[in-house]
C-alpha cells in the first residue's frame, strides 16, 4: 500500500540530524554560546523596500476593491515581467511570460520536477550534492538501493567533485537522461566558466539529456566570466530547466518565493516539458500569495536592488573572512568568492562528523559535515557566510585558537 522507496532512505535528513545533535549539546551545556555557521539560512532582516511592499500589499488585501484571491498558477504578471526584464534580458536572454513559473521556493521544485520524468530515467548528480536532488529521486524509485558500504545509490550516476578537478563535475562515461547541476555550488562554493557550462549544454543536446540547473546563488557571483544563467549558453533552451530562489539574494527564507524556467523549446519524446510542468502546477499547486509576490517584485525596484545588493555584499564579507581566517590557521579551504559557502578539508584525517563534534565541543561552532552531501564530501566541511559579522569573527577566532 505504501511507497516503500521511502523506507530505503538512510537515516534522517542531514540538517535534522545536525539540529538534534546541537540541541542535545545545548541541553547538556546551557552555559555555552553556540555560533551557527551550518545551515544556509540568512540572518539580516528584509530590506526596507521589501517590507514597504508587504505593508502596501497587505493593505490592498484589506479592501474589497483591491482584494486578491487565488493567484495564477504560473505567477502574477507583474512579478514575471520583472524577472524577465532584470534577470534575463539584461544578460541577452529572451524568455516568454509563459516560460516562468513562480513557486514557493526552489527546494519544492527541485523535488517535484522529477514527476515529469518516467521512473526508469537515469539520473546523474554531482558528488557532493545538495541532498534534495538525491533523496527526491530515491523516494520516486529512480535511485535503486542504497549501498551502505559505498554510501551510493545503485541506480544513480555520481559525478565526483574533488580537489583535483576543482570541485567541478566532469561529463560522465555513462549516458544520463537527467543531469543535476548547481552553480555557484552548494555545498562546495565552486563555479565553472561559461565555456565549461557550454560543454554541458552541447553534451545534453547531443545525447538528449535534460539539465536541471540550480542557480539559487547566482547573485553572489563576482567574477565576470562566470555565467549567471545556463541560458547564456547557446542551445540551452533545448535542454535545460533553470531554478532560482529569492531566499539567498533577498532573504526570503521565511517568506518562500522562487521560480523555475521551463523553455517552450524543450521537448522530449515529442512532448513539451513546458506543457507538462504547467499541468503539474495546475494540478498540484495553487500559487504563491499575492503579498509575497508583491514583495518579490520590490526586489527589482531601484531601492530593492541597492538594498539587497548590500546584503549580499555583507554575507560575502563574512565568507571572505571565513576563508581567509581558515587559510591563515593552516586549513585547506576553497569557495567564498562567488558563493557564500566555504569548503574546507578536515584536519588530521578526521571524518566529517568527527570534525563536527570536535568543533561543536571545543569551539562551540556549528558547521555542516561534508559526508552529508555524498561520499566524496567525506573529509570536508562546509561553513556559511550567512551569520552576522560579529559572530563570524568570533567563530573564526575560536577555530584559530583550537
Amino acid at each position: 500500500m505504501i511507497n516503500k522507496n521511502y523506507l530505503k532512505l538512510p537515516g534522517s535528513y542531514l540538517f535534522a540530524t545536525i539540529g538534534r545533535k546541537v540541541n542535545e549539546f545545548t541541553q547538556a551545556n546551557p552555559d555555552k554560546s553556540i555560533i551557527r555557521l551550518g545551515i544556509g539560512d540568512v540572518s539580516l532582516p528584509l530590506a526596507p523596500a521589501i517590507v514597504n511592499a508587504i505593508h502596501e500589499a497587505a493593505d490592498e488585501m484589506g479592501k474589497a476593491e483591491t482584494f486578491h484571491g487565488y493567484p495564477d498558477y504560473e505567477g502574477c504578471d507583474f512579478l514575471r515581467e520583472a524577472i524577465i526584464a532584470n534577470d534575463y534580458k539584461t544578460r541577452g536572454v529572451d524568455l516568454g511570460m509563459d516560460e516562468i513559473f513562480v513557486n514557493d521556493g526552489a527546494k519544492c521544485d527541485s523535488a517535484d520536477l522529477g514527476q515529469i520524468f518516467s521512473k526508469d530515467v537515469k539520473v546523474a548528480v554531482c558528488d557532493p550534492v545538495y541532498p534534495v536532488y538525491v533523496d527526491s529521486n530515491a523516494m520516486a524509485g529512480r535511485a535503486g538501493d542504497y549501498q551502505e558500504d559505498k554510501q551510493y545509490w545503485s541506480n544513480l550516476i555520481y559525478m565526483p567533485c574533488t580537489q583535483e578537478n576543482g570541485f567541478a563535475p566532469e561529463i560522465p562515461s555513462e549516458r544520463p537522461d537527467v543531469i543535476y547541476l548547481c552553480f555557484p555550488n552548494n555545498p562546495t562554493g565552486a563555479t565553472i566558466k561559461k565555456d565549461q557550462l557550454q560543454k554541458w549544454v552541447d553534451y545534453a543536446n547531443e545525447v538528449g539529456a535534460v539539465i536541471i540547473f540550480d542557480a539559487a546563488y547566482e547573485a553572489y557571483i563576482s567574477e565576470d566570466d562566470v555565467p549567471h544563467s545556463i541560458y547564456e549558453c547557446e542551445g540551452a533552451k533545448k535542454c535545460a530547466i533553470e531554478m532560482r530562489s529569492f531566499s539567498k539574494n533577498a532573504g526570503f527564507t521565511g517568506m518562500r518565493l522562487g521560480f523555475t524556467v521551463v523553455p517552450k523549446e524543450l521537448e522530449r519524446d515529442g512532448v513539451s516539458l513546458n506543457w507538462m510542468w504547467l499541468k503539474h502546477q495546475e494540478t498540484s499547486f495553487n500559487g504563491v500569495s499575492y503579498v509575497v509576490q508583491k514583495a518579490g517584485a520590490a526586489v527589482y525596484t531601484p531601492e530593492g536592488k541597492q538594498q539587497t545588493t548590500q546584503q549580499v555584499a555583507y554575507y560575502m564579507k563574512n565568507a571572505k573572512y571565513i576563508r581567509e581566517g581558515l587559510l591563515k590557521a593552516g586549513f585547506e579551504a576553497s569557495g567564498g568568492v562567488n558563493a557564500p559557502y566555504v569548503w574546507l578539508k578536515t584536519p588530521n584525517g578526521m571524518t566529517s562528523w568527527e570534525f563536527f563534534d570536535y568543533l561543536l565541543e571545543n569551539a562551540n561552532v556549528v558547521g555542516t559535515p561534508g559526508s552529508g552531501f555524498g561520499p566524496h564530501g567525506e573529509g570536508f566541511f562546509r561553513l556559511t557566510g550567512f551569520g552576522n559579522y560579529e559572530n563570524t569573527v568570533e567563530a573564526i577566532r575560536r577555530i584559530q585558537n583550537l
